[in-house]
């Protein structure tokens, strides 16, 4: 969710350059104390201009270049009258405009410290030279062209003419300033920069806009330092109330929050007596945690939000409390998500409240109420249509079953069919097969396998429901085609194998099992590689021990006594055909001991993640109690396959919420930070991206390095998109 940009209140070029000047000190402050003092940059970027001492005219004036006064060697002795052009000045009272005629006096005194204005500006005598006052007419009217022509054509006519220096300084800045604000209009931001730097005496209190240009180029070419110094410079020097506030809405607009929290600093009481930037806090604090919804790691100081609550609370207003949701959300705070979405709705029910509302739901494990939010809003937006099948799938995979109405089932099949997701239409296939309805799941696997042809749970799903309906050459096809992809297909069916050498007996017979090196194969399924992206590889269990019985025929567990069904769970394990293995734990879980429920509990877990089916896996991991190492274990590998998971149904977002889960409980391994990258380029954030692929290659992972890659083409090619 984007906070839209604070509006400012716009200040015309022409009032600055008046109500600026109004302070003599200020004109001093100029290019000068912004190089020393804020912007270092500028000293390597216009070093150069600075140092040579040109002059806006290119006179070789040093004095101009640094905005300071001029220097005492050229300065008239401290009694004698200094020598004065006053000709803007008499122009001016002549014309009757006191607001210019009152910035040209402070002008000049801050020029010339020693000089006293006349004690009637309006009585000066009118100006007699009608050629000259012409071409301050036509200065004042921006028509600098015409000024120059003027000029020239004077010179030629009256050899030995020359028009006063003030009036030639004039019209150097002032045509300084036209290119500089025709570049800013075109973002050319370089050349904004450039003549920002090669006309110092622009870059004062006097010139505001410029000042505002400048920094906003510096933000436009990434340069926020520089963009930061420009507008500290306003609030440390410039007075002006409306153009100190205006400055920090642009500053906000263009500058991250750490940022905008110096510059708050600077604030400072108005003539009411109120600090000066109250009239906008409550933008304010709205941006500074939409930016939190961004980044999760943006710690958003407490007063913010509360501010933003309590403009929920006086207010009543649905956006308000749709920042609190979604910036909670960003940080895994589920229940305090799932309350400020809810009141959001309750104000005015949108697409991006139910859609927040939904992940929630699905969160804390309700599917069904996450369906029933967001199905009037699935067609809002892509990352509604994502969210509402990610809700379907969580639903249908619920164990045991829900008994979902018809209307419900019909919906969402009709949802499945409108938006092709091969997730959801595997899980129509799992739930059919659960329900005792083979013929059903046999064509939902089909579906989800045409829509995604590399689909092996589907795939699976298939060969073991066409097995159960005795089409044997249906599921020998299937084991030809995914021949040499997946080892579990290609297996199905197998006779028991004898055990392996290397096996050592325990002392009663039983046997522990090779472990996922030793077996050449992990004990959690390994995932197809997805667009690139490093392949899933599960964790191995602990070893247990277990006895070994045959298992090779196809028999109802339930007749089995628990203890027999547990150790034929493991051994259907061992010949990986992890769905019969599933039943036969569950089988086990009636057993009185602990330590049984817990090795069923535990063994129907890992059948679950070999077959692909995560959300079953986490339920069956909570069944029974388990021992710290094999919980940290159990929730690595299903945060790892629900990641991907989400990555492959191109639910970005939901990955990084399932990646940054897993770094709560364990180190993040190199394949997954590849996955965070892929997640952040997709997402289009690619400075973050950049700098995950950055640390994997360190690691010498070579997707890390292709992906590497792929953020630099992105990045070419974004703005043409």
């Amino acid at each position: 969710m984007k906070f839209p940009v604070i509006a400012f209140a716009g200040v015309t070029a022409t009032v600055i350059g008046i109500a600026g000047l109004a302070d003599g000190d200020q004109l001093r402050k100029g290019l000068g104390d912004l190089i020393t003092s804020a912007a270092p940059e500028l000293i390597a970027t216009f070093g150069s201009a600075a140092d040579s001492g040109k002059s806006p005219r290119g006179t070789g004036s040093s004095e101009v270049a640094q905005a300071e006064t001029p220097p005492q060697a050229d300065a008239p002795p401290a009694d004698a009258p200094p020598a004065v052009d006053e000709s803007a000045l008499r122009y001016f009272a002549s014309q009757g405009d006191t607001a210019r005629l009152q910035a040209e006096i402070s002008r000049l005194r801050a020029l010339y410290p020693n000089w006293t204005p006349p004690r009637d500006p309006l009585a000066v005598p009118r100006n007699k030279d009608v050629q000259l006052e012409t071409m301050w007419q036509l200065y004042s009217e921006g028509r600098y062209a015409e000024v120059r022509r003027a000029i020239a054509d004077r010179q030629t006519k009256e050899a030995g003419w020359q028009p006063p220096a003030d009036l030639l300084e004039r019209l150097d800045v002032a045509e300084a300033r036209a290119r500089l604000i025709n570049a800013s209009d075109l973002k050319q931001y370089e050349t904004v920069i450039q003549v920002g730097a090669n006309t110092p005496i622009l870059l004062t209190c006097s010139e505001v806009d410029v000042l505002w240009r400048v920094a906003e180029a510096f933000a436009a070419t990434k340069r926020q330092t520089r963009a930061r110094d420009a507008y500290l410079y306003i609030l440390k020097n410039c007075d002006s109330e409306p153009e100190r506030l205006a400055t920090l809405q642009k500053a906000a607009a263009a500058l991250p929050y750490a940022m905008l929290q110096e510059l708050l600093s600077y604030e400072r009481p108005n003539v009411a007596g109120t600090l000066e930037f109250e009239s906008i806090r409550d933008d304010l604090a709205r941006r500074f945690v939409a930016e939190g919804e961004d980044d999760a790691a943006l710690a958003v100081d407490p007063k913010y939000l509360q501010r933003v609550e309590r403009l929920v609370e006086t207010q009543g207003t649905a956006s308000d409390a749709l920042l609190l949701g979604w910036y909670q959300l960003r940080r895994k705070n589920m229940s305090a998500a799932e309350q400020w979405f809810r009141r959001a709705r309750d104000k005015q029910d949108s697409a991006s409240a139910s859609q927040g509302l939904a992940l929630a739901l699905i969160d804390r494990k309700a599917p069904e109420e996450a369906e029933k939010v967001l199905y009037p809003w699935r067609d809002a937006s892509a990352d509604a249509r994502a969210t509402y099948m990610a809700a379907t799938a969580n639903l249908l995979a619920i164990e045991p079953p829900v008994a979902l109405a018809g209307d419900v089932l019909q919906r969402i099949a009709q949802e499945t069919m409108k938006a092709r997701d091969p997730a959801t239409a595997q899980q129509f296939g799992w739930y059919a097969r659960t329900l005792g309805q083979p013929q059903t799941a046999l064509q939902w696997f089909s579906t989800a396998l045409r829509w995604k042809p590399d689909d092996e749970p589907s795939a699976y799903g298939l060969a073991i429901t066409r097995q159960q309906l005795g089409d044997t050459a249906g599921a020998a096809e299937i084991q030809r085609l995914w021949a040499g992809r997946s080892e579990r297909i290609a297996r199905l069916g197998e006779a028991e194998k004898p055990t392996e050498a290397g096996q050592v007996p325990g002392p009663t017979g039983q046997v522990a099992p090779p472990s996922a090196a030793e077996s050449g194969r992990p004990a959690v399924a390994v995932v197809r590689r997805q667009a690139g992206l490093p392949a899933r590889v599960g964790t191995s269990p602990r070893q247990v021990v277990r006895r070994t019985v045959g298992c090779r025929e196809t028999l109802n567990p339930n007749r089995l006594a628990p203890q027999a069904a547990l150790a034929r769970g493991w051994c259907l394990m061992d010949m990986n055909r992890p769905l019969e293995a599933a039943e036969a734990f569950e089988v086990a879980l009636r057993a009185s001991t602990p330590a049984m429920r817990e090795d069923a509990a535990y063994g129907q877990s890992l059948a679950y993640l070999r077959a692909g089916l995560t959300s079953k896996a986490a339920v069956a991991a909570t069944k029974s109690p388990q021992s710290r190492a094999r919980v940290a274990e159990l929730q690595t590998a299903i945060l790892a396959d629900r990641a991907i998971a989400a990555f492959d149904a191109g639910r970005y977002r939901e990955t990084l919420i399932f990646l940054d889960q897993l770094r709560r409980i364990s180190s993040e391994r190199t394949d997954l930070m590849v996955l965070r990258g892929y997640a952040y380029l997709r997402l289009n954030r690619f400075a973050e991206a950049k700098r995950i692929f950055e640390a994997a290659a360190a690691t010498g992972n070579r997707d890390a390095r292709r992906g590497l890659a792929d953020v630099s083409r992105e990045e070419e090619i974004w703005p043409n998109k």
